[in-house]
C-alpha cells in the first residue's frame, strides 16, 4: 500500500459518519437538511398517509414496500386504496419525516391520519395496513393537482377533504364518493363553482359546522325521497352523466348514489347559509322560516308535511307554534318567563316620596359688603394720582 492510499483512508476516517452517507438508527431523529438529488414532494391538504407514501415512491420509481424497507421500516399485512389505510407508529413517522426532509410537527398537520396510535419510542420502526369503514374512506383527489404536487410522476392520490372543499375550483373536478374511479368533471355546471365560493364566505359564521350539518341531513332526505327539488336535480345529474360517461359504468352503483353529494351541494350550501343566519325566537315563526328558505332556494314555497325534516327542526330548535300569538297571549307568556325580582330591604333613613328634603341645621354666609376701600373701581379721589384738583371747596 503506498504512502497516498495511507493518506486518503486517513482522512476519509476523520469524516463523520453523517457526512459519508452511512444512515445510522440516531440520523432519523433528526431531520436533514435537503441535498442534491433528494425528492421533496408537498403533501396534498388532508391526504391519505398510504396516499403520500404511494406518491413518494412512484417519484424514486420504487414499489411501496420497497420504500419503506429503505427507510427502515417494516411492513405488515397487504391492502390497498381507498379500502384500506397505512398505519405508522412513533418511530416510523419520524423515519418518513427524515426521508421526506419535512419536520414532523408540519408533515403531521398535512396528513390527518398520520398520528401515531402509540406513545412507545422503544419499539421498531413498524407499518401496517388496516381495513377502513366507507364512512371513513378517502376520495380521489383532482388529477391536475396531484400532478402538480408529485413532479409529474402520477396523478392519483386519495384525500379526506373537509365540506368546504368538495369541488376543486381551479381545474373543475370533483369525486364526492369513494367508489368513483377518476374524478368528475363539473365545468358543466357552473353553480358548483359559485357555491364552492359561498361556502367559503360561510365558514366565517360561528353557526356554520352545525348549520352544515343540518343543512346536508335536510338535502340527503329530501333527495332520496325525491322531495321539492327533484326536477332540478334530475337536470343536474343529467349533465354531469353526459359530460362523464364513467359514471355510469363505475363498479355497481348508480349514478344518482355516486353523485349524489355532488348534486345537491349548491342547494345544501343555500341551506346552510339561511339556518346560519336565521334570528332566534320569538322573532320569527316556522311559517316565515319556511317561507325564507323557499326564496333562498328559487322555490315558490316549500310543501307544508308534519314530517319534513326541516319543518320539524325549525319547530323545535328555533321557531315557536305557526300562528302569530295574540296580543294578550304574548304578555302573559312574558309575565310567566320573567323572573321575580327580590324586594329591597328599605334603609332606615328612608323618606317618602311625599316628603319634602330635610334642610340641614346650618345658616347660609351672609355676602360681604364691597367698600370703597375693598373695591379698586369706586376708588376715593384721594387716591387719584394724576389730574387736576377740585377746587369748589374752600380749604379748611
Amino acid at each position: 500500500m503506498s504512502r497516498t492510499d495511507v493518506t486518503d483512508r486517513a482522512a476519509a476516517a476523520a469524516i463523520p459518519a453523517q457526512q459519508r452517507g452511512v444512515l445510522t438508527t440516531q440520523a432519523w431523529l433528526q431531520v436533514p437538511s435537503a441535498a442534491p438529488g433528494v425528492l421533496r414532494l408537498r403533501p396534498l391538504p388532508g391526504e391519505a398517509t398510504a396516499s403520500y407514501a404511494q406518491r413518494l415512491a412512484a417519484a424514486y420509481r420504487l414499489r411501496l414496500p420497497h420504500l419503506l424497507h429503505g427507510a427502515g421500516i417494516t411492513l405488515h399485512r397487504h391492502g390497498t386504496l381507498p379500502a384500506a389505510e397505512l398505519h405508522l407508529n412513533h418511530n416510523a413517522a419520524q423515519h418518513l419525516a427524515g426521508l421526506t426532509r419535512t419536520p414532523l410537527p408540519h408533515l403531521t398537520r398535512a396528513l390527518p391520519r398520520l398520528v401515531p396510535d402509540d406513545d412507545a419510542h422503544h419499539t421498531a420502526a413498524t407499518a401496517r395496513w388496516k381495513r377502513l369503514e366507507a364512512g371513513q374512506q378517502p376520495v380521489r383527489a383532482c388529477t391536475l393537482c396531484t400532478r402538480h404536487h408529485s413532479q409529474n410522476a402520477t396523478d392519483t392520490a386519495w384525500v379526506h377533504p373537509p365540506p368546504h372543499r368538495v369541488v376543486c375550483p381551479r381545474h373543475h373536478q370533483a369525486a364526492p364518493d369513494p367508489r368513483l374511479t377518476s374524478p368528475i368533471r363539473t365545468g358543466a355546471v357552473p353553480e358548483l363553482s359559485a357555491a364552492h365560493h359561498t361556502h367559503q364566505r360561510l365558514l366565517r359564521h360561528p353557526r356554520a359546522a352545525t348549520a352544515w350539518t343540518a343543512a346536508r341531513a335536510i338535502t340527503t332526505r329530501w333527495y332520496d325521497h325525491q322531495q321539492h327539488l327533484t326536477h332540478r336535480w334530475h337536470t343536474r345529474l343529467t349533465q354531469l352523466c353526459a359530460t362523464n360517461p364513467h359514471l355510469t359504468t363505475t363498479s355497481n352503483a348508480s349514478p344518482a348514489l355516486l353523485a349524489r353529494d355532488l348534486v345537491t351541494y349548491p342547494e345544501t350550501v343555500a341551506l346552510a347559509r339561511t339556518l346560519a343566519t336565521l334570528p332566534k325566537q320569538p322573532h320569527r315563526t316556522t311559517d316565515n322560516a319556511l317561507s325564507l328558505i323557499a326564496h333562498r332556494l328559487g322555490l315558490p314555497r316549500l310543501a307544508s308535511n308534519a314530517n319534513d325534516p326541516l319543518r320539524a327542526l325549525l319547530t323545535h330548535t328555533r321557531c315557536p307554534a305557526s300562528t302569530t300569538p295574540t296580543p294578550q297571549s304574548a304578555t302573559a307568556h312574558r309575565r310567566a318567563t320573567t323572573p321575580t325580582r327580590k324586594p329591597r330591604s328599605i334603609p332606615h333613613n328612608y323618606r317618602a316620596a311625599d316628603q319634602p328634603p330635610e334642610q340641614p341645621n346650618r345658616t347660609r354666609p351672609q355676602p360681604t359688603p364691597i367698600t370703597p376701600e375693598r373695591n379698586r373701581f369706586s376708588r376715593p379721589k384721594s387716591h387719584i394720582k394724576y389730574g387736576t384738583p377740585d377746587h369748589s371747596t374752600p380749604a379748611p
